[in-house]
């Protein structure tokens, strides 16, 4: 008798989100299938998307062996973009360190005239994250927003605190959104429904947060995916967003990634893998090393 797998198919649809315009644009979601699950149990249209994490600022707390392969480009973030291009990246993430009024509290215009000539400059698209203070984001990224209008950046974070002026000026600029919530798909979902009130649900990205492998990141994959089986299975239009795991960052800050670069890459690696097991449909790295190991994964080549 031949063997026959069981096969499970889905009615759910992961929203599919343009980022990027033009030659640049790149598709994330779109799938009503689980992760990876390419057996004829439904349609992955986007494979996971890789993306290089830079700063608007030098980075004074990174490993010395993160910060070796960008050292000619790493005070000039334009430069450091391109080479992420270089490196593979199929998007970048610029972090606007220097608008925190904890480091050097720059404005939200000077903030916003880096960010138009990195995305000008750069042949991806861009994802732009602001600091970590709720407050300063609102005016740096409506900003950014206005001044790069119909750039179509991917914007965030949006969180409880400030969503509604970032969403207002995200939808009035032609902007998708990265709605952020700490580790818990209930506050996920109220976000999202709050937003979809004011802002298209198929212009939002979920960040649930990202944990490094070894702190707690068996948490962050359960929140994934259950996120992702909520909305492919049952069918929730409010876990139906694409997803991104914004790692690099908690990789690199634990001791045991920081010890070597063999061990760094790989602690980011599996970490990585991990997440886009569970539902990530775009990851966030740090290591162009990773990049391309997670590549060579995921494509076979």
């Amino acid at each position: 008798m031949q063997y026959r797998p069981p096969i499970e198919s889905h009615t759910g649809t992961v929203r599919e989100i343009t980022i990027g315009k033009g030659s640049k644009a790149l598709k994330i979601g779109g799938e009503n299938a689980l992760p990876f699950h390419f057996f004829d149990e439904g349609s992955i249209p986007n494979p996971p998307k890789l993306c290089l994490e830079i700063y608007d600022m030098k980075p004074n707390d990174w490993a010395d062996c993160v910060v070796e392969p960008y050292k000619d480009v790493i005070s000039d973030p334009v430069q450091w973009a391109k080479k992420c291009v270089e490196y593979g990246a199929e998007a970048v993430c610029l972090r606007l360190i220097s608008t925190d009024p904890a480091e050097a509290n720059s404005s939200a215009e000077d903030a916003a005239s880096l960010v138009k000539k990195v995305a000008d400059a750069t042949p991806v698209p861009l994802i732009v994250y602001g600091s970590g203070d709720e407050n300063k984001n609102i005016a740096v990224l409506s900003k950014v927003a206005e001044v790069c209008k119909g750039e179509n950046l991917l914007l965030g974070p949006a969180v409880k605190e400030n969503y509604e002026p970032v969403a207002k000026a995200a939808l009035e600029n032609g902007h998708a959104l990265v709605a952020q919530t700490p580790l818990d798909i209930n506050l996920m979902k109220e976000l999202n429904i709050k937003l979809s009130k004011v802002f298209a649900p198929d212009k939002i990205v979920i960040d649930p947060l990202s944990s490094a492998l070894g702190y707690g990141m068996e948490y962050s994959f359960t929140i994934m995916e259950r996120t992702k089986q909520t909305g492919v299975i049952f069918k929730d239009s409010m876990t139906q967003m694409p997803m991104i795991g914004d790692l690099g960052t908690e990789c690199w800050k634990t001791k045991e990634a920081k010890e070597n670069e063999t061990q760094g890459i790989l602690w980011e690696g599996m970490t990585a893998i991990s997440l886009l097991l569970a539902g990530a449909n775009i990851v966030v790295l740090r290591h162009p090393k990773t990049l391309q190991y997670i590549r060579r994964l995921i494509t076979r080549k």
